[in-house]
This record gives C-alpha cells, sequence and structure tokens, in this order.
C-alpha cells in the first residue's frame, strides 16, 4: 500500500500522514483481534472447519494491509484511548454476548478503515467495504438469526410419515415451495434414520427449506439439521440447546394453555399448536380445536403452525381462525400429487 493515492491536500503536513497511520494501524488490530476471537468461536464452538476458514480468510487479508508504514506510527503509550473504558467491556453474560459483541467490533473497525482508507488507497477502502459486507451475513450465520428470519418467514411445514416414498414425496413438496420438512419416524432402526435424515436434509438444502429431526436430538446432531422438534414428553429444552448448541433451532408441540406457557418459558424457538382436528399421527390425543387457536394468536409470541388433520378442505377455516403457518402430514405425504397439493396449501396463505 501507498500513500502515493492521497489527495495532496490531506497531507499537507508529515504529522496529518501520522495520524492517518495511526487512525489505520489502530483499527487494523481492532479488527483483527475481533475477528480471531470470532475465529476460535467457530473452532471449539461451532466445531465448523468452514466458517472456520471463512475468518481465517478475512483476519489474514487484513494482516496483509498491515504494513511497516502503518505498524511504526504506532504510538501507546501516548493514546489517550487506552485509558478509557466503559463499563459495558468489563462484563460479558454468555459466549453469545462475546461473539455478537466482537462482530460489532469489527464491523465498526471496518467502516473506519473504509474511509480513512480512501486517503490512504483503494484497495484498502474497497475491501474494507466488502468484507462489512461479508461479516453482516456470517454474523447471521454465527448467531442464528438467518435461521430465525427465514422460521418466521415459514407458512408451510411438512411432517412427514413413513414411506417407501420418501424421499421422492419430499422433494416433490420440495418443488411445491414447502417451507419446513420435519423428519418423523419412530420405529426404524437408527442406521436407516440417520441415512435418511442426511439425505433429506441435503434435499432441504437445496430447496432453500429447513430441516428439522421429531424427537431425535442425537440424530439433529449428527446431520447437522437445522433444528429439533420436541414432545411434551421429550428432553427438556435446555437439555437440546446443550447437546446441539446455541444455533439450531427448537420447537415444541403444545395442546393447551399450560404447555405453550412451558414452551415460553424454555424459549422455544417455536410451537406446533393443536391437534385442530383428531388425527391418526396422534392416537388418543383429543382435538385442541379453533378455541386453542384463537388463544396462540393472542398470546403465542413466537412462530407457531397449527396442526392436526389439517388438508385443503378445512386449511381455509384455519387460516381465517388466525393461524400464520400450517403444518401438513398426510394431505402431502399420501396426496397423488404433493407438489400441487403443496402449492395449494400455498395459495392460502398469498404465496
Amino acid at each position: 500500500m501507498s500513500m502515493l493515492s492521497m489527495p495532496p491536500e490531506s497531507i499537507a503536513t508529515p504529522q496529518s500522514q501520522k495520524v492517518l497511520c495511526r487512525i489505520l494501524d489502530a483499527n487494523l488490530d481492532r479488527a483483527r483481534e475481533g475477528l480471531r476471537i470470532i475465529e476460535e468461536w467457530c473452532r471449539f464452538g461451532l466445531n465448523d472447519a468452514v466458517l472456520t476458514e471463512q475468518i481465517k480468510h478475512l483476519r489474514q487479508t487484513l494482516g496483509s494491509w498491515h504494513s511497516d508504514e502503518l505498524r511504526q506510527s504506532r504510538d501507546t503509550p501516548g493514546d489517550t484511548g487506552t485509558a478509557l473504558s466503559h463499563p459495558n467491556e468489563e462484563q460479558r453474560d454468555t459466549l453469545d454476548t462475546v461473539v455478537q459483541v466482537n462482530c460489532c467490533r469489527v464491523q465498526e473497525a471496518l467502516r473506519v478503515l473504509e474511509e480513512y482508507g480512501k486517503l490512504y488507497g483503494t484497495e484498502m477502502a474497497s475491501g474494507a467495504k466488502q468484507m462489512r459486507y461479508k461479516l453482516y451475513t456470517l454474523e447471521s450465520r454465527l448467531l442464528g438469526h438467518d435461521l430465525r428470519q427465514r422460521l418466521a418467514r415459514a407458512r408451510t411445514y411438512l411432517v412427514t410419515s413413513p414411506s417407501e416414498r420418501l424421499l421422492e414425496t419430499v422433494e416433490a413438496a420440495l418443488k411445491g415451495g414447502i417451507d419446513i420438512v420435519q423428519y418423523r419416524e419412530k420405529s426404524a432402526d437408527d442406521e436407516v434414520r440417520l441415512e435418511l435424515a442426511s439425505k433429506l436434509k441435503a434435499l432441504c438444502h437445496a430447496y432453500n427449506a429447513l430441516f428439522i429431526v421429531n424427537d431425535r436430538v442425537d440424530i439433529a446432531a449428527a446431520v447437522g439439521a437445522d433444528g429439533v422438534h420436541l414432545g411434551q414428553q421429550d428432553l427438556p429444552m435446555a437439555a437440546a440447546r446443550t447437546i446441539l448448541g446455541p444455533l439450531p433451532i427448537v420447537g415444541r408441540s403444545t395442546t393447551n394453555p399450560a404447555e405453550m406457557a412451558r414452551a415460553i418459558d424454555e424459549g422455544a424457538d417455536y410451537i406446533g399448536v393443536g391437534p385442530v382436528y383428531a388425527t391418526p399421527t396422534k392416537p388418543g390425543k383429543a382435538a385442541a380445536g379453533y378455541d386453542y387457536i384463537r388463544y396462540a394468536v393472542d398470546h403465542a409470541p413466537m412462530p407457531w403452525f397449527a396442526i392436526g388433520g389439517i388438508d385443503l378442505s378445512n386449511v381455509a377455516t384455519v387460516r381465517e381462525a388466525g393461524a400464520p403457518g400450517i403444518a401438513i402430514v398426510r394431505a402431502i405425504m399420501q396426496a397423488d400429487d404433493p407438489t400441487q397439493a403443496t402449492q395449494a396449501f400455498k395459495q392460502h396463505f398469498g404465496e
């Protein structure tokens, strides 16, 4: 990097040149340190080699900009900022907070590098701008925001049932635009479940749909699912998050206000509300009916999906009752044309 690209008026004196170099040096340090903290989380917290490599590449790129000219301008004893602090900087309450704070720290430093870099060289200025945009996207992934944003937008949720044409049926629903697929299997051997879960995840991600595993937190973790769905008798949500980590989605089935209150207290990312109608997928479970849907409209703070016996003959009524989304089993899994059936459901939500 050279001072040759600096406009003449901006380097009228050696002092102004030194000030610029000190600003760039300090913010390169700040950005590199913050990226290293994020990199360690990707490596040891998420065990994600791809994210770790991406953060490492950004950090090394910043290192290539950190020239001797900039380093030699450093004056730590004369830096008034070293004595400044704020109470918010002196404590962190969670690992997520550490990651989030350092993402913000790097973004702020990159903005400084972008603006002051315009006086130093176009490579640094434009590079810092592009890096800042990349970090916005990476931050969303690191903290699970992208999964939860997609969850919030979801309206149609397929819960699978055992089928000899499972993969074919699911892909047909994905072609129709299904937003979420939950793999539900109660009796197959674990080896079979693991293999099918892995294939279903790949299918869902190819169509930009979320993939959820029913009940089995271990299988969800093994295949890197987007989340897990828990029934009332399954693991406590805190235990599921301990196994899965902070990013994946955790949902909970609910059939009444008390179960909803528990899910809210646990911090469920979404809930199922139902069964709206009696259904063979929940034998012996009385229908919750429309009263519970109306209760959810007024009380559920998280995304939720009406479930239980919903098909094309009654979905309009369910929608009119206020359900923001629906979970479907037989009406898609047993449809002659799952793609067409999915599209018909989506039309009820203006999609």
